[in-house]
């Protein structure tokens, strides 16, 4: 019981903190640093890191494909979840865990579509000529939502104790590089990766806390 409000504790005060950040990048330091003059909070802040890390489009191409990767195991989960339907021929025989972890992928989808239509920064840079927005940062948010449920999950399916061992520093190191490449190929502002950061820590233990209280 404990460990589980403890995980729920930090979920909630992660979402708080991403809701905290994306208020105060909307009101603070406003500057008209980005493509055609848009408008762009901790500007004074974004604009330093930007002029530092440069445009690497080729790192931006390298981690846009490495993005299908854990669209990968999204698919992978889903079919494991539609095979145990169509086996169990109910959706409640289905393990309650893959049931969470569907609604789990539908939040992050949803947050996906919310950012798109209420826009809170633009890119640094045009892609294919078009101004695009980039808060929370996509691929940070998809990496880092995706990789580490996959980790919970994988543990718990794979019976190789050695295979198991290797699972978490693969995957995880496959996180971080995805997050800095993100970061350092400047299509990015800084904000959008923090903001990325916090969402995808707070909506991973909220998830891991319904699979604490699942196998309670």
């Amino acid at each position: 019981m404990k460990k589980s409000r403890r995980t729920l504790f930090i979920a909630v005060g992660l979402v708080a903190a991403f809701v905290t950040w994306t208020v105060l990048v909307k009101v603070i330091d406003v500057l008209p640093i980005g493509q055609t003059g848009a408008f762009v909070g901790f500007g004074t802040l974004n604009g330093f890191v930007h002029r530092h890390t440069g445009v690497h489009m080729s790192l931006y191409t390298i981690t846009d494909y490495l993005g299908l990767v854990p669209i990968g195991f999204t698919l992978f989960f889903a079919l494991l979840g539609a095979w145990q339907l169509i086996k169990r021929k109910s959706i409640l025989k289905v393990d309650r865990d893959i049931l969470l972890l569907g609604g789990f992928y539908a939040i992050i989808v949803l947050i996906f579509v919310f950012f798109e239509v209420f826009v809170i920064n633009y890119r640094p840079v045009l892609i294919d000529g078009r101004l695009e927005a980039s808060y929370p940062s996509s691929t940070t948010l998809l990496t880092m939502c995706v990789m580490p449920t996959s980790v919970i999950q994988l543990k718990k399916r794979i019976g190789n104790v050695t295979v198991k061992r290797m699972i978490a520093p693969l995957m995880w190191s496959f996180t971080v590089f995805m997050v800095i490449s993100r970061l350092l190929s400047g299509v990015h502002w800084v904000t959008d990766i923090i903001g990325g950061v916090l969402i995808s820590g707070g909506l991973v233990m909220l998830y891991l806390f319904f699979i604490q209280r699942t196998e309670r």
